[in-house]
C-alpha cells in the first residue's frame, strides 16, 4: 500500500506548512483524527499534478482542507463530537468568509469527494458510514456485513469494504 503521507520532495515545504497549520487547529477545535486525515489529504493535493497547492496562501489551503475533511464528516453538525463552525475556520487561520468552502470545493471536486466518502471518513465513523459496506453482488446492492464471509473476503480483496467484518470479534 502506498505511504498515505509521501510527497513530492518539490512541495515537502508547503506540506510541512499547511499541515502544521492543519494540526494546529485540530489540536484546538477537533481531534488528532481530523488531523490525521487532514495531513493525507494534503499530502495527496501535493502528489497532484500540477499541484494546486503551489499557488495560494498556506493559510487558505489549509482552511479549505479542513472544511473539506469536516464536510464529510459532518464536522459542522452541532450534535457531533468534536464540531466546528466556518466562523471558527476563518477566525483561526485569518481568511475570508467564503475562503475555506471555496478552497473546499475546488478540493471535493478534483477528488470526487462526496458526503459519507468512505475514503475520507474518520475510522472511528466508518463502522457507522453505510457507503463503506454497500457492494453489489449479482446486480443488487447489499449491506457487505449481512453476506457470508467469502464475499467478505472477495470484496476486502477487491478494495470494496475497509476491513472483513465477519472476522471482527
Amino acid at each position: 500500500m502506498k505511504d498515505p503521507y509521501s510527497v513530492p520532495k518539490a512541495m515537502r515545504d508547503t506540506y510541512e506548512a499547511i499541515s502544521a497549520l492543519t494540526d494546529d487547529f485540530c489540536r484546538a477545535k477537533l481531534n488528532d483524527e481530523y488531523a490525521d486525515m487532514c495531513r493525507q489529504m494534503t499530502a495527496k493535493l501535493a502528489r497532484k499534478r500540477p499541484s494546486p497547492l503551489a499557488s495560494g496562501r498556506p493559510q487558505n489551503w489549509a482552511a479549505g482542507i479542513v472544511h473539506a475533511a469536516g464536510t464529510v464528516n459532518f464536522a459542522f453538525d452541532k450534535s457531533q463530537d468534536p464540531h466546528t463552525t466556518v466562523p471558527e475556520i476563518c477566525s483561526f487561520f485569518g481568511v475570508g468568509k467564503s475562503s475555506p468552502a471555496a478552497k473546499s470545493k475546488v478540493i471535493r471536486d478534483l477528488f470526487n469527494i462526496g458526503l459519507l466518502d468512505p475514503e475520507w471518513t474518520l475510522p472511528s465513523r466508518i463502522d457507522s458510514n453505510p457507503m463503506a459496506w454497500f457492494i453489489m453482488v449479482d446486480g443488487l446492492i447489499v449491506d457487505s456485513r449481512q453476506m457470508p464471509l467469502e464475499i467478505q473476503i472477495m470484496a476486502y480483496d477487491q478494495g470494496l469494504i475497509p476491513y472483513i467484518p465477519g472476522l471482527q470479534e
